[in-house]
């Protein structure tokens, strides 16, 4: 077992449910009520990282914030920060992939609420600040379980665009995914099969999480009707 790619791949994949969270409540949340027209299209972008293949998006990524780029230039003149083969451009790239793995769930929950549900609220006197703090999120923990059951397997299991943005810098951008393919190239399958069963059992793991919160977040099983 790489325990350095471990090290790296927990911490990125925490940071990036830690960071998808709260932005996944708001967007999920406007998604699930929304009567905006354009709401299609939203759905549709937010999508796009399910359907596009990772090097596509390694790809522009590299194009957009790459040193050689306007922008990449300026973040490392101005700001000294760099965005390729670094964690904190992994970071990015990772909130960006993941972003439907966290919504979706989250927007199936708040899409379950009933319209009388914050009715009520608003009748009793409560703000809409505390209709969403005290009754929303409190029924919609089952998708924010999922969304980042979700969000933390497939960060951890991640290859093509971890290998393009950061590369496999030892300590800082080397994840399991690519210690794994490092292992293969090397012929070290005993230390490869190491590190894919353990992706293997954690998203088993994951998957059965997602599946038990849907149960619990279900009809007439934690969401009042």
């Amino acid at each position: 077992m790489d325990w350095q790619a471990a090290r790296v791949s927990i911490l990125l994949a925490a940071l990036t449910a830690l960071v998808l969270l709260p932005v996944g409540i708001l967007l999920a949340r406007w998604l699930a009520w929304s009567s905006w027209r354009g709401k299609p299209l939203a759905e549709a972008l937010l999508m796009l990282p399910l359907l596009l293949p990772p090097t596509v998006i390694g790809f522009y990524f590299l194009l957009v914030l790459g040193t050689n780029s306007t922008l990449g230039n300026w973040l490392s003149q101005s700001m000294g920060l760099r965005l390729v083969f670094s964690f904190e451009g992994l970071l990015l790239a990772s909130a960006l992939i993941n972003l439907p793995f966290m919504v979706q769930p989250i927007q199936r929950a708040f899409a379950s609420l009933p319209d009388n549900l914050r009715e009520a609220a608003w009748v009793s006197g409560l703000s809409s600040w505390q209709t969403f703090w005290k009754i929303e999120l409190p029924l919609a923990w089952p998708g924010m379980l999922a969304g980042i059951a979700l969000t933390v397997a497939h960060t951890l299991g991640e290859f093509g665009v971890v290998l393009m943005v950061g590369g496999s810098i030892a300590g800082e951008t080397r994840t399991l995914s690519v210690a794994i393919y490092d292992r293969v190239q090397a012929f070290d399958l005993g230390g490869a099969h190491q590190m894919a069963l353990a992706l293997v059992l954690f998203s088993l793991l994951a998957l059965a999480l997602v599946f038990a919160a849907g149960r619990t977040g279900s009809p007439g099983k934690g969401v009042p009707r």
